[in-house]
């Protein structure tokens, strides 16, 4: 199991906004390869950001780093950012990758 994860910081006040984007996009995850779970996580809040996290199980790093070179990743990317979300990023997203070595 591979869990990949981008964190974001969100400016406080836009925080549905982001969820928004979210859930309205057209995700294609459920056809690609190895591909087992999405989620939307929301964290701490303080008066500097709202943390966010993507956390997404794949079955392998593999089937992740082909997802990344990707028609399907190309597609889900290309409505990012945009002039309505300016000043919703507080800097870019950080990413984070793990493989299970453990799992109960």
């Amino acid at each position: 199991m591979y869990v990949a994860m981008n964190r974001f910081k969100i400016t406080p006040g836009r925080e549905e906004e982001f969820e928004a984007i979210w859930r309205n996009r057209q995700s294609n995850l459920a056809e690609v390869p190895g591909f087992q779970q999405f989620h939307l996580l929301r964290g701490e809040s303080n008066e500097d950001f709202t943390l966010f996290a993507t956390h997404v199980i794949w079955e392998t790093e593999r089937h992740f780093m082909d997802w990344t070179t990707s028609d399907h990743f190309e597609k889900s990317h290309a409505r990012a950012g945009g002039a309505s979300t300016e000043g919703m990023y507080l800097g870019r997203p950080n990413f984070e990758g793990f493989n299970a070595v453990l799992a109960d």
